[in-house]
This record gives C-alpha cells, structure tokens and sequence, in this order.
C-alpha cells in the first residue's frame, strides 16, 4: 500500500503582479523555489511528484525560458526536470503564466530530498511577477 512521507511548499508570491523581481544574468539558471522532503519510514520504490508556478513579464522581444529542477542545491546537481518556452510579443502586455509538472522516480534515500527550482532566460528585462509557488510530495510502498 501507497503510503505519504512528505509534503511541502514554496510559495514565493500568492497573486498576480504582487513581486517585480528581474533575472539578473542571461542564461543563468536563478533560484526561485525550494523544497526538503523527509523520508522517514521509506519503503520500496519512493516516487516524489512536483509541481509549479511562475510568472514572468517580458521584455519587447523573442526570447526564451528554461525551467529546471535539480535533485540538490545547486543548478549542477542531478537534473530531473527542464522545459524550455519561447514567447514573442505577447508577454509585453499580458504577462505568461508557466506551468510545469516533474517526477524523480526512486531516488536515492537520505534523511531529507532536496529539490530546487531555477529559472534562465536568454535576454535582459524579463521580470517574475507572480504568482510564483513550487510544490511536492513523497510516497513509497
């Protein structure tokens, strides 16, 4: 029988347009959620299910963002999720809402699971707007 470990939540910002946070650097992946799962009383095949959040403004051109999600810390650490979204000139006037949905399928146990959430983009200007959250759970037999 399935049984719950964890489950927790990176919630940034609630509502829309309530943050104005600009990525810094250019193809640079930047933090914007994290989550520690425990799992104490792990049994067999342990599954952990994320799913999130974020809004960007963009600036007046075609540019591109990559969400990534690594086991860990630190953007060189394990990957388990990366997409990539091109937007043109919509995003001027409506900001985009990205959403995504990832999955680590028997991961190493340790005491706790770390996983972080970066964003990048390829050009100057884009802003997180909100809402922005990030959220996860594990379960094992």
């Amino acid at each position: 029988m399935t049984q719950l470990l964890d489950a927790r939540v990176s919630l940034n910002a609630a509502t829309f347009n309530s943050i104005a946070i600009p990525i810094p650097v250019i193809n640079t992946p930047t933090l914007f959620a994290q989550i520690g799962l425990l799992t104490a009383g792990a049994g067999l095949n342990p599954r952990v299910s994320m799913k999130g959040t974020i809004t960007v403004q963009l600036p007046l051109a075609l540019f591109q963002v990559r969400i990534t999600i690594v086991r860990g810390t630190v953007a060189t650490d394990p990957l388990i999720y990366s997409a990539n979204h091109t937007y043109g000139l919509n995003g001027l006037l409506v900001p985009e809402v990205i959403i995504f949905s990832a999955n680590d399928y028997n991961p190493p146990v340790t005491p706790q699971i770390t996983y972080t959430a970066f964003i990048s983009t390829n050009l100057l200007g884009t802003v997180r707007v909100g809402p922005e959250s990030f959220d996860g759970f594990i379960v094992s037999d």
